[in-house]
């Protein structure tokens, strides 16, 4: 398929909606009651900490939505103001979070079913309005909601976009998308429908796995085994790792991209030599500034002196997930929650231990002057911040 053809013609169809429908003030209103909270404002203007007795909370300096995750919000609040009585879908989750979604349910926007890991569209007839999530949608999903006729409300994140534009150069110089990400997290399964020949790499170990097979080490079928479901359809690593070019998922570790980055220009380099490097290697900055300023703000703030971490944000939250992950390397008691409800009177916290499932933890607090750490992941609304402080205070005041 055509993409950069196929994407031409959408955007000139009266069916295709990228940029809302001008109802910002008509929403606004909703928005500030659902999401905003005056106690975050004032903490953002007093130096991001807050004391209640033996109790002092310390919040990262860059945390919560970021801007692509109120645009694509904002633009859901209006297509359902702008289309009052349509039927509206959305392909997945608006964003990784469950109460956002839970407001989108309660607006009467409906979520298509998914099957074993398949989406089922069937549901989805003629003249319907589809809401595209902000991490975006396939290629084949666009293609098949545009045929069958309906109104497209897209609200991928530009940062997003900029990625799909990074892997369509790849393919048109013919080079292969060497993707950073998870293989199945919807951002990147939408890249990899934009990209010609692709390979997913979870981390530096399975890069480093590559670069070692294209300096000649490993086998074809240990390789293949590795990574059958993690390539382009009929990738062969022998022709497919000659040219390569580097992007990744936006919400992925941001150091952990740059080392990946800088290892298949180190690799190329030692197999091609100097002079046919650029013949062998395309590098394009692809790392979104909002999930680089989240990261930059949680590793400032657990340099400070803290008893423990409250990372907030959706399960499958990929940013938030990252954001726990330097917590961790740290040795700090980390705690990643969902929801304020998770914090439960009697001391108890329910939390996702990174790699793990949820666990509940007696004793959350310790005994005597406690400092905590907060921050949360670019899906989370300040009002679910504020709760979370809120439960704490309680705690500590038990």
């Amino acid at each position: 398929m055509d993409t950069r053809a196929f994407k031409r013609s959408l955007h000139h169809s009266d069916r295709y909606n990228r940029r809302g429908f001008g109802l910002g003030d008509e929403v606004a209103g909703s928005l500030q009651t659902a999401y905003q909270s005056d106690l975050v404002a004032s903490l953002r203007t007093n130096g991001y900490e807050l004391q209640r007795g033996r109790l002092t909370v310390r919040l990262a300096e860059a945390f919560g939505f970021c801007w692509g995750v109120e645009r694509a919000v904002a633009m859901a609040y209006e297509t359902r103001r702008h289309y009052p009585s349509e039927r509206i879908w959305i392909t997945n989750e608006i964003i990784h979070n469950p109460s956002v979604n839970d407001h989108l349910r309660d607006m009467n926007v409906q979520f298509i079913r998914v099957d074993g890991g398949v989406k089922d569209f069937s549901d989805v007839a003629s003249g319907d309005v589809v809401i595209l999530p902000a991490f975006g949608a396939t290629v084949q999903e666009m293609q098949l909601l545009n045929e069958r006729g309906c109104h497209i409300v897209d609200t991928t994140c530009p940062w997003v976009s900029k990625v799909w534009n990074t892997v369509e150069k790849h393919k048109k110089q013919a080079f292969t998308s060497i993707i950073h990400g998870k293989v199945k997290h919807e951002e990147t399964l939408a890249t990899s429908s934009f990209a010609g020949t692709y390979l997913v790499v979870l981390d530096l170990p399975e890069a480093q796995l590559v670069s070692d097979y294209i300096l000649g080490k490993g086998t074809r079928e240990m390789f293949m085994a590795r990574f059958a479901s993690a390539c382009s359809p009929g990738f062969d690593p022998d022709r497919d790792l000659v040219r390569v070019g580097v992007a990744n998922q936006t919400t992925m570790l941001k150091s952990e991209t740059e080392e990946i980055g800088k290892l298949f220009e180190r690799t190329m380099l030692q197999r091609y030599g100097p002079a046919e490097l650029n013949d062998h290697f395309l590098a394009f900055n692809t790392i979104c500034d909002a999930t680089q300023e989240r990261q930059d703000a949680m590793f400032a703030l657990v340099d400070e002196p803290l008893d423990l971490m409250v990372v907030i944000g959706g399960y499958n939250s990929s940013n938030t997930t990252h954001l726990q992950e330097i917590a961790v390397s740290r040795g700090i008691r980390s705690f990643h929650i969902d929801t304020p409800e998770r914090i439960s009177p009697g001391n108890r916290i329910t939390h996702k231990p990174l790699g793990s499932d949820r666990e509940l933890e007696e004793l959350f607090l310790p005994a005597g002057t406690i400092r905590v750490g907060i921050t949360s992941g670019a899906s989370t609304p300040d009002r679910i911040v504020e709760a979370v402080i809120e439960r704490l205070i309680e705690l500590s005041e038990d």
